[in-house]
């Protein structure tokens, strides 16, 4: 692992190397995953802005994070760094994405089904409050707690195809 953290702690320590240079680059960090996948570890930096981005900000970023990543040296094994969009159907996993993202339609599955016995949700997102999502489904307001979800995602890929 790096450094004696785990995977999280090292995302964590990584974000705040990386966040003010993103965001001095006029973008938006959206997440930052430390990741193993099989033999190998992933450092993924997810940026974003209000227009769609481009490889080249993609690469800008890469270079521009790289060496203040090297010079703090966070993460003792090698990894591969990727540099890039969320996305379509990002996933949401934050207060400020939640923000972000309010009036638009996300979806969820929850851990364990709910009163109901639905465990997957849809509706427009209208609030986040103390860790509880609201959302407005085809049978009215619906609220739970985000803990309780293996996901929460926007559904802004649904009409492409």
């Amino acid at each position: 692992m790096a450094k004696g953290n785990g995977g999280g702690n090292t995302a964590r320590t990584v974000e705040q190397l990386v966040r003010p240079v993103v965001e001095g680059m006029g973008l938006r960090l959206w997440d930052v995953r430390f990741e193993k996948e099989g033999p190998d570890w992933f450092l993924r930096i997810f940026i974003d802005r209000d227009t769609p981005l481009d490889t080249d900000t993609c690469e800008a970023v890469s270079r521009a994070i790289d060496p203040v990543i090297d010079a703090a040296d966070p993460i003792d094994q090698s990894y591969f760094m990727e540099v890039g969009s969320p996305g379509l159907g990002r996933r949401l996993t934050r207060p400020e994405h939640f923000e972000a993202c309010l009036g638009q339609k996300i979806a969820a599955r929850l851990i364990r089904p709910d009163a109901s016995g639905a465990r997957e949700l849809e509706g427009i997102l209208h609030g986040f409050t103390n860790g509880d999502i609201t959302l407005e489904g085809p049978a009215g307001p619906v609220t739970f707690p985000l803990a309780n979800a293996s996901f929460v995602k926007l559904c802004d890929d649904e009409d492409l195809f």
